[in-house]
This record gives C-alpha cells, structure tokens and sequence, in this order.
C-alpha cells in the first residue's frame, strides 16, 4: 500500500524535482525531529530542490569547461619573481573583473604558470557560478575549422558564444589559416566587452602579426584583448624543470 510519503515523493518526480523527491526521507524525519512549522518545512523542501540543482548545474559547466587537470590555485606557490604577488591573486580570485567584463593577458616563458593560473582562474568562476571555458589554442583552432561541417563543432562554437568567460591557452602557438584567423577575429569581437577572456601567450604583439600573416587582424584581435585588460608578465626557472621527474634513483 502506497503511504502518503510514497505519493509525495512520485508528485515530486512527476515535476521533476528531483533534488526533492531524493531527499524526501530525510526531510521528513528532520522536520519531525524539529517540530517545524508548515513554512520552515516548505523552505527545506524547495531549499533541497534548489541545492540539488546548483550542483548539477555545477557538474555540467564543469564538464563542458575541459579544464586541465591542474587547475587548484590554492596550491599555488606565492613568489614574486614570477610577477604576481599572492595578494594581486586573491583579487583576482574574487572575480570581480568579470562582472566588469575585463580581460587577462598572462604573459611569460614556458613552465612559469601561465596555464595553472589561468585554469585555476576560470574553475574559480565556474564555482562563482559563472559559464566559463578553458580552450587550448590548437582545440580553438579545429573547433574553428569544424564549426561549418560538424553539428559538434557548431554547438561547441555556440557555446563558447555564450560564455561569461572563455580561456584560450597558448594563444597564437601555431600559425593559423586565414580563414581560421577571420574566425578568431569574430570570435574575439563577439565576446568584445559582453564577456571576459583570458588569454596565456609566450609571444609578444609584435610575433602575432608574424602567426597570423596579417597585421590588420591582428591589430583588430589585439585592440578588443587590451581595450580593458590586465597585463600579468610571469618569468622565472620553468617549474617542470626544475621539478623534472626521472625514471632513475640518484
């Protein structure tokens, strides 16, 4: 025989409240326990419903951010020979910026923790509850390159589209085709001062011009980064290097 607690739980899954129908038990027996009024029970409910949503929607932004495995800032070193102090990253941890739509250029050697910084940064936000993406520069690229002939590639572009903030890893690496570049461009112009981006490059202005062949496009590119952004330039020994691992004992 179903109980009234069964017939809650099924009205529960019926409008999809999943979060709800999962801790139905638990709330019943807390609020029993309690003694709470028919208000502070509706609250839990919907409380619980609403929890369970924030976490799932949580789930999903991070699958669909692709950070790198590294990407906890709380493990990061303070030194400030690497041109950020730990106090200039708790400000920029906060995210406020976003909300402001500024961008971030970190720029340095490679191994002194460009992509561990912008990574950590854009998991920051995907906990703030904003939809932020971490790309490398050659996903970018194929990404760029499929949107026309794939379903795939055409949702992934629409999504970055949508982006609060998107991180492009090792900007301007590779060279790029010129039509890929044309597409960066109205990437980069549609997220123009909507969106935040943070970029990480070894390369200075002037060697984007020799990546994409075109110092109009680049220039353009170039203008709607710097219009509002902060310039962060690491340096340093490569921390991979001077933490290399070795297959011998010494």
């Amino acid at each position: 025989m179903e109980t009234k607690t069964d017939t809650l739980r099924s009205i529960a899954r019926q409008l999809k409240l999943s979060g709800l129908s999962a801790e139905m038990d638990n709330l019943l027996v807390k609020a029993q326990k309690e003694k709470c009024s028919f208000i502070d029970f509706a609250m839990k409910m919907l409380g619980a419903e609403i929890d369970y949503r924030n976490r799932q929607n949580l789930i999903k932004r991070l699958k669909m951010a692709k950070l790198p495995a590294n990407h906890d800032l709380d493990l990061w070193q303070d030194n400030q020979q690497k041109g950020i102090s730990k106090q200039q990253l708790t400000q920029l941890r906060e995210c406020h910026w976003l909300e402001q739509k500024f961008n971030i250029v970190l720029m340095g050697p490679s191994g002194t923790g460009k992509t561990f910084i912008a990574a950590g940064l854009c998991n920051d936000a995907l906990l703030k509850g904003y939809r932020a993406c971490f790309r490398t520069m050659d996903q970018l690229i194929y990404m760029l390159k499929m949107k026309d002939i794939t379903k795939s590639a055409a949702r992934e572009y629409t999504h970055l589209l949508k982006a609060d903030l998107l991180v492009v890893d090792d900007i301007m690496m590779f060279p790029m085709e010129k039509k890929q570049a044309v597409s960066l461009f109205n990437l980069v112009d549609h997220l123009h001062q909507g969106a935040s981006m943070i970029v990480t490059t070894n390369k200075s202005p002037d060697e984007w011009v020799k990546v994409l062949d075109d110092e109009v496009l680049a220039t353009a590119i170039l203008d709607r980064l710097l219009y509002k952004c902060e310039i962060v330039k690491l340096s340093g020994k490569s921390f991979r290097l001077d933490n290399r691992k070795t297959i011998f004992k010494s």
